[in-house]
């Protein structure tokens, strides 16, 4: 796996979930954060919370299902909404 297929990856999804991108690479989550810090640094990608307070609440959620990506190139995908994991006690929109 190298970066331009993550970035496919995105691209055609908008944005998704760090477990969602490691588990469809079967890679570890730990790896994919670093090529992800790759194109976050070159302005391409942001990372966000799935609520803001996802991280430092309940701690039910793995830390993994709440951090969401972003693609934010030039060549953005359809932007979806953001799915919460299973028992996140967090209210969804």
């Amino acid at each position: 796996m190298i970066l331009s297929d993550i970035k496919r990856y995105l691209m055609q999804r908008g944005q998704a979930s760090l477990t969602d991108i490691a588990l469809h690479f079967d890679t570890p989550p730990e790896a994919i954060r670093g090529m992800l810090e790759q194109w976050m640094r070159k302005g391409k990608v942001r990372r966000t919370m799935a609520t803001a307070s996802c991280g430092s609440s309940c701690s039910k959620c793995d830390l993994a299902t709440t951090e969401i990506y972003e693609w934010i190139g030039n060549e953005s995908g359809a932007r979806r909404p953001l799915t919460f994991p299973v028992r996140c006690e967090q209210k969804q929109p």
